[in-house]
């Protein structure tokens, strides 16, 4: 990937993914497949999201409204940036590594519903029965009245009935079970 406006890993720059997810764009945004949204990002945010990688914004752990902007680098922006390809997954462990830290010091505390549940967002983006139990109980004892607890609970039965998300498989190089290629085409959950 060649990364258009290298930026500083500096705390101006946390603020600017704060800025552009919360403000400049709209909910809907997120989640869609958006080939210019896409591509926004990546020139934007790119080079700050090669940093967040190599561990280079690992200070902003320290701080609630960094550690915030650092989940959604990995966590988010990974998938925009690296769209249809298996570099969008690869920086889920430490995204959920930041996000348990922020918890554990009650950074999620401090924020809105909106921002909030971008401290649980991955967990649900974890292949992992246990943590996508975790992520049910966080969105519904944290966010019970928001639509984010219908979202976990879809995730956490596709990992339980299929051991992943089988979205992911042709993106990972996996083979599909029958099961998973039937629950595709039946309309089965494609983000």
């Amino acid at each position: 990937m060649t990364l258009t406006n290298p930026i500083r890993p500096t705390a101006k720059n946390a603020e600017r993914i704060l800025s552009f997810w919360f403000e400049d764009t709209k909910p809907y945004q997120w989640f869609r497949r958006d080939a210019v949204f896409d591509a926004k990002i990546r020139r934007r945010f790119g080079a700050l999201h090669e940093a967040a990688k190599a561990g280079k914004l690992d200070a902003w752990r320290a701080h609630s409204r960094h550690s915030l902007s650092l989940i959604i680098l990995l966590d988010q922006f990974s998938r925009n940036i690296y769209r249809d390809d298996a570099r969008a997954f690869a920086q889920d462990r430490q995204a959920l590594d930041v996000a348990r830290e922020a918890i554990r010091r009650r950074f999620d505390k401090l924020y809105s519903a909106r921002e909030r549940a971008f401290f649980y967002m991955p967990f649900m983006h974890s292949e992992d029965m246990s943590v996508q139990d975790e992520c049910v109980a966080l969105f519904k004892s944290q966010l019970p009245s928001t639509m984010n607890v219908p979202y976990a609970i879809e995730h956490r039965d596709i990992v339980k009935r299929f051991g992943r998300f089988p979205h992911r498989n042709h993106i990972l190089g996996r083979a599909s079970a029958p099961e998973e290629i039937a629950f595709l085409k039946a309309g089965g959950f494609n983000p």
